[in-house]
């Protein structure tokens, strides 16, 4: 049997259980099986929806944070593997996984630490080893390329000596393919940023479109009002020359609401007061970067 075909028998065998069972935690496996077939928007959508019902099931988080690291989400995978240590604690698997996501976020002395510990407990493991190899040696490749373009530049290369230098291999390290984010993955991804409790993506005319919401207000009065919110506050900016709005921050006595707009329409991300702002941009920033309208 190819591994493909393994893999779909894995994903078949899941189905049936979760589908006799919706409350089972064999989700994670069949997330697992969706992440390891590249159908990364699947794997998301399982995972979390088992994770709502089973939040402290540790081997599900590991598998939320694989799933990220794919989509190239590195401070989500790492949140999740934190979560992950939180609820079982450190194992060696958990630890390898942190020290990959270090590299990829290019976090090297970080990486190299743990790496180092894992190495000293366990000097015989190669899988150990070869992440070491890679968390030394790939910043020393990096310094090199970047002087090497540094000096292709002060003398003047052709562009294809230029594009010859960019073409060069980063590290031993396969750079992952980063897939864009869909309107419904930014809403989903959203909800997961601490104290928002709501997220909707609404067209111009305040219609929903895609929702997670769990706010005590009525989800379509609250995209008709703050549509209305949105184009109003828009057209009187323009009116006195101050440009067109790409955000709004409402403030209320009991929540926060924020407003982005895009090509498509306006997501709005409602939290409570203890939102903090800074890592509400911060994370929906890192979103945006995986977005394609």
């Amino acid at each position: 049997m190819t591994i493909a075909a393994e893999i779909d028998d894995r994903i078949s065998k899941c189905q049936k259980i979760l589908d006799l069972d919706p409350n089972s935690q064999i989700f994670a496996a069949l997330a697992e099986a969706y992440r390891k077939k590249g159908e990364l928007d699947k794997a998301f959508r399982i995972c979390q929806n088992g994770l709502k019902i089973h939040p402290s099931y540790g081997s599900a988080h590991i598998v939320m944070a694989k799933v990220n690291l794919d989509r190239g989400l590195y401070d989500w995978a790492e949140a999740e593997v934190e979560k992950t240590i939180e609820i079982d604690g450190r194992s060696r698997a958990v630890e390898l996984l942190l020290a990959e996501i270090y590299i990829y976020k290019g976090e090297f002395n970080a990486a190299i630490k743990l790496l180092k510990e894992l190495h000293h407990a366990d000097p015989d493991n190669s899988q150990i080893r070869k992440l070491l190899d890679i968390a030394v040696r790939l910043p020393e490749e990096q310094r090199a390329l970047s002087e090497q373009r540094a000096q292709a530049q002060s003398a003047e290369e052709t562009e294809a000596a230029d594009d010859a230098a960019g073409d060069a291999p980063t590290g031993p390290i396969e750079r992952k393919a980063v897939a864009s984010l869909t309107e419904a993955e930014i809403v989903q991804y959203a909800i997961r940023i601490p104290e928002i409790t709501g997220a909707l993506f609404i067209n111009f005319e305040g219609l929903v479109i895609e929702s997670e919401w769990a706010v005590d207000v009525d989800a379509e009065k609250c995209a008709a009002t703050m549509a209305a919110t949105y184009t109003d506050l828009d057209q009187e900016l323009a009116k006195y020359s101050f440009g067109n709005t790409s955000t709004v921050l409402i403030e209320t006595p009991d929540r926060v609401f924020y407003m982005v707009k895009v090509a498509s329409g306006i997501f709005i991300f409602a939290g409570t007061m203890k939102v903090n702002l800074g890592t509400l941009r911060m994370k929906l920033a890192e979103l945006f970067n995986r977005y394609q309208a």
